[in-house]
């Protein structure tokens, strides 16, 4: 999936498999995680909404491309041959996407070493100390095609 924002007038995307997906507080709600010192990161973060966009297989290479390069260097959304359209709420997602979840934040916390129960996660995945950002968001919106 393209976990995507809006900053301004600058839009970015970033490929992220890490989520899920349930009900809480009574509301449909999206789970991602985003490193801090991801590019996408900023534009998550001073948005009220992102989109989440899921892709046939054919959309492969756009999605590695999307996960590999940052948008702080190239237009990774032009170098991926994706076309962005704006939802009526006004948060970017793509044409090309078979499904799109219009989302609103809810609810963000760090993820911390000391609060993991099985220790060799963070000691395995986070030898950096480079956290991920844990965001709750309510799906509003889905458009399916």
């Amino acid at each position: 999936m393209l976990i995507t924002a809006r900053k301004g007038d600058a839009v970015n995307t970033m490929t992220a498999s890490w989520g899920g997906f349930g009900i809480l507080w009574n509301k449909p709600v999206a789970f991602v995680v985003i490193r801090p010192q991801r590019y996408t990161f900023k534009f998550v973060e001073s948005a009220e909404r992102f989109s989440l966009s899921f892709f046939q297989e054919e959309y492969r290479d756009a999605l590695k491309l999307c996960g590999s390069k940052s948008g702080r260097d190239i237009n990774k959304i032009k170098l991926a041959n994706l076309h962005q359209l704006d939802l009526p709420s006004g948060v970017p997602a793509f044409s090309e996407a078979r499904l799109i979840m219009d989302c609103r934040k809810l609810y963000f916390n760090d993820l911390v070493s000391s609060n993991f129960i099985e220790q060799s996660i963070p000691k395995s995945v986070y030898q950096s100390n480079d956290f991920h950002r844990l965001y709750i968001a309510e799906i509003e919106t889905c458009w399916v095609q």
